[in-house]
């Protein structure tokens, strides 16, 4: 499977989009479990600790960053002298009983792991959030075993959309970039997933419902859920 141009980006829609693929690498949140829905209350929450609003332009801002430079992100901000290290432990701690207990994988999503497993596909997770709540949620659904390799956010120097956690992933297992799918639901996800020269699919969800047009442009494939793929190949 080739690399489209950028001019040919998504057009590919429910497509068998596995041929060639040696590794599949998804983003955790938004992507492989419906988990944005938290984030927003987080926020709010922590900040008004402080006694601070949250601004509108917020989340848009934090997109792609990973927890770490979130945590600086806030610190400069807001002025807040709280250390990286127990920010990201405050934030680990507000949301790890939703992680743990009503944080479901997308649709289709467990079947389409079974699936890639079978077929000797390696497995990755690259993902913004802190490594204890990624590993929550996976060992929660019964599928951490099936991952080759896990980068959290913790992980990296640079978040998306710099490409170097799909990098570090393709590299740890040994699979060309060409050769690897990558699932985003943000457009910095994704762009990091092109940058990194990889196969990039779009993935729906509530949470980024308004940049869907622009997902779909900047992606080479994109899915409404993981059962569209299965159903192309079972």
């Amino acid at each position: 499977m080739n690399k489209m141009n950028s001019k040919d980006r998504g057009r590919k829609y429910n497509p068998p989009l596995l041929d060639d693929i040696k590794a599949v690498f998804f983003d955790l949140d938004g992507s492989l479990v419906d988990s944005m829905w938290i984030w927003g209350s987080i926020d709010d929450d922590y900040l008004s600790d402080y006694g601070i609003d949250k601004p509108l332009d917020l989340q848009s801002d934090i997109e792609g960053m990973s927890v770490v430079e979130t945590a600086v992100y806030f610190q400069n901000r807001f002025h807040i002298d709280e250390p990286v290290e127990v920010m990201i432990g405050r934030w680990n701690d507000m949301a790890f009983d939703k992680y743990a207990n009503e944080v479901l994988v997308k649709e289709g999503g467990l079947e389409f792991i079974k699936y890639c497993t079978d077929q000797g596909i390696k497995l990755g997770i690259c993902s913004s959030n802190s490594r204890k709540l990624l590993e929550t949620v996976l060992k929660k659904h019964g599928i951490f075993e099936f991952f080759d390799v896990i980068i959290s956010g913790e992980d990296v120097c640079k978040g998306k959309p710099e490409p170097e956690c799909y990098l570090n992933a393709a590299r740890q297992v040994g699979v060309p970039v060409q050769n690897c799918l990558v699932f985003e639901d943000l457009v910095k996800g994704i762009e990091a997933g092109n940058r990194a020269g990889m196969i990039t699919c779009a993935v729906e969800d509530d949470y980024s419902n308004d940049q869907w047009e622009e997902k779909v442009k900047n992606s080479d494939y994109c899915i409404r859920d993981y059962h569209s793929i299965l159903n192309a190949y079972v």
